[in-house]
């Protein structure tokens, strides 16, 4: 598993997929995607075209990181 720094989670784009967002937050991939299915996933999501996507903003404010800084 990767090790995310700050810098790292700054650069992410705008959206990014679930199990990245879960990677970020120590969440496996199998928990990540039952937590997301019964709405208890930490951030925010939504699906698109079938897919979770989990803002990045969502992510940072979560994480306490503030992209100004």
């Amino acid at each position: 598993m990767k090790k995310w720094t700050e810098a790292d989670i700054l650069a992410l784009p705008a959206v990014i997929g679930l199990v990245t967002a879960g990677e970020i937050l120590g969440i496996g991939r199998t928990k990540s995607y039952l937590l997301a299915q019964h709405g208890e996933f930490p951030v925010d999501i939504h699906r698109v075209d079938g897919r979770y996507k989990v803002p990045t903003a969502a992510l940072r404010s979560y994480l306490g990181i503030n992209k100004e800084t």
